[in-house]
């Protein structure tokens, strides 16, 4: 099946719930057994395998587990998602999944602010130790392996800069170096591109991680997250989602699945919007650069083009630095009528905000040599008319320049 269908038919049971097309919403917490054998029975039941508590799933969320891990799986079978309370949540339980203090983990230094907090917090304070590397790194990586490597992160195209990682180069030097010391767990937060644009698994991935937040649910109505494994790693993953009592409310899920058999119609047009914008805004005189892997001119657009099947509609741009103080981002931002400013995307609405790469890079500078400097805004393009969409930042920039004076 494409993925267009695979988005439509997978989970649903229907012949399960009286001819009822979409999974009914189960709110559940005490499942009763039937007899003394069948209680006794649960209790092997592994999670995820079948109705014994309501923290450890229902048909609902089983369902939707199903049609996640459908998409994100592509040539690989067996893989097998679980759902998390917030995308954050579905970053930083895999890393207590997978890493015990004295672990060394390589995460990427593009990484998404919150994930940062969370290596230098809670993860530094278990002792194990997070080293940043340069998005750019590719098969490089094998020199900042050590034998106590237990996790290399990533995420492609990076959070705010929009760099994309060669994640073929990144596998194979993990791979090479797993000879004779042992298994190196590869992740990826592949929430930019969804479960549709790239395939983690066919590219050697062990573990894809989604804010069902932002594409997935598409309605900027709900917080989840999923972790979607191999059937190598899935254990790992299974053991410590049970230990942390992880679960998704039944209504989250519900609206999460209703995204879901939307999403291979939306994030076509959130695509060829972002693009539109794009283009337009590196026709613009206030702007210095477009982060768009999408753009032929950007550096990532060969690795871009090579490994990913499409691009979502968030992306960045530069200001040049005349244009960048507070009180021109003021008039650009305060009036502009179909953008708003917020600290999420993926939903139906666009959104520009200000964003400071800077502050978040350890490895690495920002702006890369070569690369101009100026306040970076992130834009999440929305499903709103191209048209109206570049009329608004036209207008804003108009008040940006009257404000320079």
């Amino acid at each position: 099946m494409r993925d267009e269908t695979r988005a439509i038919v997978a989970g649903r049971r229907p012949q399960d719930n009286h001819g009822v097309v979409n999974p009914p919403v189960y709110h559940a917490s005490t499942i009763l057994s039937p007899s003394y054998a069948a209680l006794k029975a649960s209790r092997h039941v592994r999670s995820g395998d079948g109705v014994t508590y309501g923290v450890h799933g229902t048909p609902g969320s089983f369902a939707f587990e199903e049609a996640v891990a459908a998409l994100e799986g592509g040539s690989i079978t067996g893989c097998r998602t679980r759902l998390c309370q917030s995308g954050l949540t579905a970053v930083t339980a895999p890393l207590l999944c997978y890493l015990a203090t004295g672990d060394h983990m390589l995460m990427v230094d593009s990484v998404y602010g919150p994930t940062r907090a969370f290596c230098d917090g809670m993860l530094r304070r278990l002792g194990i130790e997070t080293e940043y590397y340069d998005p750019l790194i590719g098969g490089d990586i094998a020199r900042l392996i050590r034998p106590n490597t237990r996790v290399v992160y990533t995420e492609s195209p990076g959070s705010w800069t929009f760099e994309i990682q060669d994640i073929p180069a990144i596998i194979d030097a993990v791979r090479a170096a797993e000879t004779g010391r042992g298994k190196i767990w590869t992740m990826i937060d592949n929430t930019w591109a969804s479960p549709l644009y790239f395939k983690p698994f066919d590219f050697g991935l062990d573990v894809s991680i989604q804010a069902a937040t932002k594409y997935i649910a598409g309605h900027s109505d709900l917080v989840l997250g999923t972790v979607t494994a191999t059937p190598e790693a899935y254990p790992l993953l299974q053991k410590g989602w049970r230990e942390m009592g992880l679960c998704a409310g039944p209504d989250d899920v519900y609206l999460a699945m209703r995204g879901l058999r939307t999403i291979a119609a939306r994030l076509p047009r959130h695509m060829q919007t972002g693009l539109t914008l794009a283009r337009w805004l590196q026709s613009r005189a206030e702007v210095a650069d477009v982060l768009h892997p999408g753009l032929p001119l950007d550096p990532s657009h060969a690795l871009w083009k090579r490994d990913f099947l499409g691009a979502s509609g968030l992306f960045g741009f530069v200001l040049k630095p005349e244009f960048s103080n507070d009180a021109q981002l003021s008039a650009l931002l305060d009036h502009l009528e179909l953008y708003g400013m917020g600290y999420s995307w993926g939903g139906f609405e666009s959104l520009l905000i200000p964003v400071n790469p800077p502050a978040l890079r350890t490895a690495t500078r920002w702006p890369r040599s070569g690369r101009p400097a100026g306040q970076v805004m992130r834009l999440h393009a929305g499903l709103e008319a191209a048209e109206d969409l570049i009329a608004d930042l036209e207008a804003g920039f108009a008040r940006m320049r009257k404000a320079t004076g």
